[in-house]
């Protein structure tokens, strides 16, 4: 229950900060800008990998449970009740900031700007890059574990920054679930439901095929 309740805790924190600055930033007509949205969305997610990654592991995400689960890094049994409770945390986020700015539309949700088809390939390759890190700095040693939250935080800034006026960079099917269920707007969420799972998969795959982190070809 205690990693339940951690997954609950953290993807609230990341959709209540992450899509909250979305919000401000409408609602102050842009004194936030896109560059701070992204901070932001950089910094909350390494705050909450540091602060709970020693309890549930900080999924935070549907998608890295089950790139996690295929890597056999993750039990099966789990998987399930994570992504609810990923979904309930996300949920939560997206109703207190509707309850805070009751006439935001969309909450901070992701939409294409584009075809379906260009966020969908954007989704997909933006977290097959965040799983690959994931699954090189996640599980090496303990050094190198130690920089595992700047990693993958970098890596959300860097790809927030280059696809999020596109297709949100959302790399998270809990994460446009919250603002798509609170604010009624969910014809797009295929997208980012659909897109970031398989990215994970592919990562995961790919990670297998590159083998252990630090081994050097011909040692």
């Amino acid at each position: 229950m205690r990693n339940y309740i951690s997954e609950v805790f953290g993807t609230f924190a990341i959709v209540f900060f992450g899509t909250g600055v979305v919000i401000v930033n409408q609602e102050t007509h842009g004194v936030v800008g896109h560059t701070g949205i992204c901070i932001v969305w950089g910094l909350i997610v390494m705050s909450m990998i540091y602060a709970l990654g020693t309890v549930s592991g900080a999924h935070f995400n549907p998608a890295v449970s089950i790139g996690f689960a295929i890597a056999k890094k993750f039990e099966w049994a789990q998987v399930v009740p994570y992504i609810i409770s990923q979904c309930v945390g996300a949920i939560a986020g997206s109703a207190v900031l509707k309850l805070l700015f009751p006439a935001n539309e969309m909450l901070g949700g992701t939409m294409p700007a584009g075809s379906d088809v260009q966020s969908f390939v954007l989704e997909f390759i933006l977290t097959f890059v965040l799983m690959a890190v994931i699954m090189r700095v996640a599980f090496g040693s303990k050094e190198q574990g130690l920089f595992a939250g700047l990693a993958i935080s970098s890596i959300v800034c860097l790809e927030a920054l280059m696809a999020g006026p596109v297709s949100g960079a959302s790399m998270n099917p809990a994460r446009s679930l919250g603002p798509a269920l609170v604010s009624m707007h969910m014809n797009k969420w295929w997208i980012y439901a659909i897109a970031p799972t398989l990215g994970s998969i592919a990562a995961v795959y790919f990670d297998m095929y590159l083998g252990p982190a630090g081994k050097v070809e011909g040692e």
